[in-house]
């Protein structure tokens, strides 16, 4: 006897206990990667504010260094859970397998251009005398760690592919309590400053890479997925990379620029920046927990050719996003007074904190909302489009922002600009998702 349509209601539920088991695993996988840096500038903050600036400017061009490349692991998890919806696992885990070797060779790449470059890097940002000397130790020693960081992205990207956000959660957890641990001993036990901190990263980091090599390695040979390079394959994940590659630019491009504006700002403007940019990244990770299982499920879908499905989990996902952005601004307007003293000492530092975070909690509903809009249009491997979007949402941000110091703006202005661009990428994400034309179904898309 066939089985009656399930309801709305029914549908609703379903999707929620998909977007729930993917997404509360992939909510402490990903705040994992922004509290490594908080853990850091409590620990350096307690050192002094030339410490903290230099901190700020360091995290700024390190996390660059490694974000732009994002893809590997966004990309990964379309394409892999694309193959699992098609029913070819071997195939899903040898394209994992690519997006690794293709990380390895990207982050020697980094490494060889950071290492030499770093103090003329430091210098674009407009750092003072006194705050350049540390954001130069810092991201010299943390480069070396981009390889591992990388590794880290392309076999997330494979478990999340599989519908597996367990796994990146037990390793952060692991990661995240190692770096705190280790930044803590090298820091003051060892009396080696900031870059005891940048060591303490790069450990962490080395380890967490070396526990997902054996687990993606372990799947390849149970399911006989080959593990050699494949130069096509590697090629092919780097061209699927591309316009996310732009995208990621992009926004890396937004996030530099509101660093080196307030650089010109002066040590205590970018201190508190750094701050904010660390509270606000750790937000974002969180609202993108939901954006990460709609790549899962989006992709999972889509390979499986069920564009209902697929249309009905988006609507669901956009419903979790508006709700999980006004409870968390809720929650940073009413406990900023609480946590500002965990960073910083400074009186100066923490009088320009309070409104920008004020500020950084009124976006948070329209974060919610991009965010998970993002994630969809990455399930569905509409990179394309992605990379248009952020595009015409730098084109509007960077000559607003530029003109903060000029008009006499300060910091809390500089954050205004910051939620102006978010409601562009909103704008753009919404339309595309609107418009239906991401939906293209099969286990590659065409």
């Amino acid at each position: 006897m066939p089985q009656a349509p399930a309801t709305p209601k029914r549908s609703s539920r379903r999707h929620d206990r998909e977007i729930v088991a993917l997404a509360l695993p992939a909510f402490g996988a990903l705040v994992a990667e922004p509290l490594f840096l908080m853990v850091d500038s409590a620990v350096i903050g307690h050192l002094g504010t030339p410490q903290l600036a230099g901190l700020g400017i360091a995290a700024a061009l390190l996390t660059t260094a490694v974000n732009v490349f994002v893809f590997l692991a966004y990309a990964t998890t379309a394409a892999v859970a694309r193959r699992l919806g098609a029913g070819d696992l071997p195939a899903a885990i040898r394209q994992g397998m690519d997006g690794i070797w293709l990380a390895l060779l990207l982050g020697a790449v980094v490494i060889a251009v950071v290492l030499p470059t770093a103090p003329a890097l430091i210098g674009l940002f407009g750092a003072s005398d006194t705050a350049a000397p540390y954001a130069v130790t810092y991201l010299r020693i943390s480069s070396i760690g981009i390889p591992a960081m990388l590794v880290v992205l392309a076999a997330t990207g494979v478990l999340r592919g599989l519908q597996n956000t367990r796994t990146p959660l037990y390793v952060a957890i692991g990661g995240f309590t190692a770096n705190a641990a280790l930044n803590i001993a090298l820091v003051y036990g060892a009396g080696l400053g900031i870059a005891g901190s940048a060591w303490g990263t790069v450990i962490a980091q080395c380890a967490m890479a070396a526990v997902y090599l054996v687990v993606v390695v372990r799947g390849a040979r149970k399911h006989h997925a080959p593990l050699r390079p494949d130069l096509a394959g590697i090629r092919a994940c780097a061209q699927a990379g591309v316009p996310l590659l732009v995208r990621t630019l992009s926004l890396r491009a937004i996030l530099m620029i509101a660093t080196a504006v307030a650089a010109r700002l002066g040590d205590v403007d970018v201190a508190a920046h750094q701050i904010v940019l660390t509270l606000w990244s750790l937000l974002a990770f969180a609202l993108d927990a939901i954006a990460i299982a709609g790549q899962a499920i989006i992709g999972r879908y889509l390979g499986a050719s069920d564009t209902q499905g697929a249309k009905a989990a988006c609507r669901r996902m956009v419903q979790w996003g508006i709700a999980a952005g006004v409870l968390l601004g809720l929650l940073v307007a009413l406990s900023r007074p609480l946590f500002i003293p965990l960073f910083t000492t400074d009186p100066s530092v923490r009088d320009a904190l309070l409104p920008a975070l004020l500020v950084v909690a009124v976006v948070q509903p329209v974060s919610g909302l991009v965010y998970v809009l993002d994630g969809v249009l990455m399930g569905a491997g509409d990179g394309p489009y992605l990379a248009w979007a952020m595009l015409a949402t730098l084109a509007v941000f960077a000559p607003v922002a530029l003109a903060v110091p000029a008009m006499g703006g300060g910091l809390t202005a500089l954050w205004w600009v910051m939620g102006l661009m978010m409601a562009v990428r909103m704008i753009t994400l919404w339309g595309r998702a609107r418009s239906g034309r991401w939906i293209v179904t099969g286990a590659v898309r065409a």
